[in-house]
């Protein structure tokens, strides 16, 4: 359907990287006992969950607090050493002599991938943390992106990406954080550096359970936590076991297409975000925020703002025995000018988000999600249709089967399959209202760590 009224009911505010293998022996070890007694609470738990609380996510961002941990941990000279990680080494075919930036491919060989090393120790009667956390993406995804129909975002070659998903920056993270209590059970949190995640949207969905098993971003990452990578902030909030509270200002501008430097800026972008968790197994959030030249177009056009309104909730809790069920339902709204050749026009867009995933025994897991987008349309490049928004739909499925533990690091296999959903005008694009999507992987990352 080609949306051309914004005052409808839509416009409502509701490679195998080496990060991996490089752990030294001893943290393998420490993995590979922990696995070995999966019920047991060791001396150092207490300890260990102070420094490395379970709901602790992407930048400030709480998933519930029954999350189970995937990384390595260990202490060196008086510092707690958390290390985390996945790698995918993905095929992916989608059919079609379809146009998107990069070229006309219709398959792909690529490896999405992320590591992550967090270090915490005690200060005074607070705790200070450095993290930095780095993808081999600039050199393992070509050509501007891995094959993602529908998926939109950031630039390559000089153009707006489209129907790939672009690469991770070299540095993903490079962040330092301090908490301390206040008084009773309210703390206050300090958190910021060079790159990193500021107080806006869901937690970032490399780092979300429900979709940690699954190599394919969502098309709607631009509208919920596409800020995962900021070059600049800081962000500060109070909290207690059940809420928190939270502000940042940062650098909300994308990054450009140089994967390996960082692009800082003025910290001229702000956000708030309320986050509650009312049990263990769920986690809420709802945030807003203003982006300042958040998205590049194509030059000379300037770059244009964005309000941002997201609101989340994730369910997690036990599946027979040492399983995990994890779901995150998402909503976010975009409003801004959209800035086309020969003008601009003001726009209000919403994302739905719906994605699972169910381990069975910590060998098995399916995986889903369904989405819903409303894209302008020259985020697409359908220039054509100038100023028409279009609501886009993609849903997807898949299975994993993850092997015994080796060295501390969970190897496995896996496959998926997609739909994206297109209005008519769109079809002759997609040959036809529905476009099929496939892919098969492997994949590595940390065994399940058990305090």
């Amino acid at each position: 359907m080609r949306i051309d009224d914004r005052n409808s009911g839509f416009s409502s505010l509701v490679a195998l990287i080496g990060l991996l293998t490089i752990s030294t022996p001893s943290f393998a070890q420490s993995a590979q006992e922990a696995s070995a007694t999966p019920h047991q609470h060791h001396p150092a738990a207490t300890s260990t969950m102070a420094l490395f609380p379970t709901r602790e996510a992407s930048g400030t961002a709480w998933l519930p607090g029954d999350t189970p941990m995937f990384g390595v941990e260990q202490t060196w000279g008086g510092w707690g050493v958390m290390l985390h990680g996945v790698a995918f080494a993905q095929y992916l075919y989608e059919p079609g002599f379809i146009h998107r930036t990069g070229g006309y491919s219709t398959h792909q060989f690529g490896s999405v991938n992320w590591g992550m090393a967090t270090v915490r120790r005690r200060l005074g009667a607070g705790r200070v943390g450095l993290r930095a956390m780095l993808s081999l993406e600039p050199w393992t995804l070509p050509d501007c992106g891995s094959l993602n129909l529908l998926a939109t975002g950031e630039m390559c070659e000089g153009d707006t990406i489209h129907d790939r998903q672009h690469p991770h920056d070299l540095f993903m993270e490079l962040a330092a954080d301090y908490d301390r209590p206040l008084g009773g059970s309210l703390r206050w949190q300090v958190y910021g550096g060079l790159v990193g995640e500021p107080a806006l949207g869901p937690v970032g969905f490399p780092h979300r359970l429900s979709a940690l098993p699954n190599p394919i971003a969502p098309i709607s990452h631009h509208w919920l936590d596409s800020t995962h990578i900021t070059f600049g902030l800081v962000t500060t909030g109070v909290y207690d076991r059940r809420w928190k509270a939270e502000v940042s200002v940062f650098n909300g501008r994308e990054p450009d297409e140089n994967r390996a430097d960082l692009d800082l800026g003025p910290l001229d972008s702000y956000s708030g975000r309320l986050s509650f968790l009312p049990t263990d197994r769920l986690a809420l959030q709802v945030s807003a925020g203003h982006l300042r030249e958040a998205e590049q177009e194509f030059a000379p056009l300037p770059r244009n703002d964005v309000d941002r309104l997201t609101a989340s909730a994730t369910y997690h809790r036990a599946f027979g025995g040492n399983g995990i069920w994890a779901t995150t339902l998402a909503y976010g709204l975009n409003s801004g000018q959209e800035v086309i050749p020969g003008g601009a026009f003001d726009a209000m867009t919403y994302a739905v988000l719906a994605e699972s995933s169910v381990t069975i025994r910590e060998r098995h897991t399916w995986f889903g999600r369904a989405e819903v987008v409303e894209k302008p349309a020259h985020d697409l490049h359908a220039h054509e249709f100038a100023a028409s928004i279009f609501r886009l739909g993609k849903v997807q499925a898949g299975y994993v089967r993850q092997f015994e533990p080796w060295k501390g690091l969970e190897p496995g296999i896996g496959g998926t399959i997609s739909a994206s959903i297109v209005p008519a005008e769109l079809a002759s694009r997609y040959y036809g209202r529905v476009a099929p999507g496939f892919g098969v992987f492997l994949s590595v990352r940390p065994a399940r760590h058990v305090m």
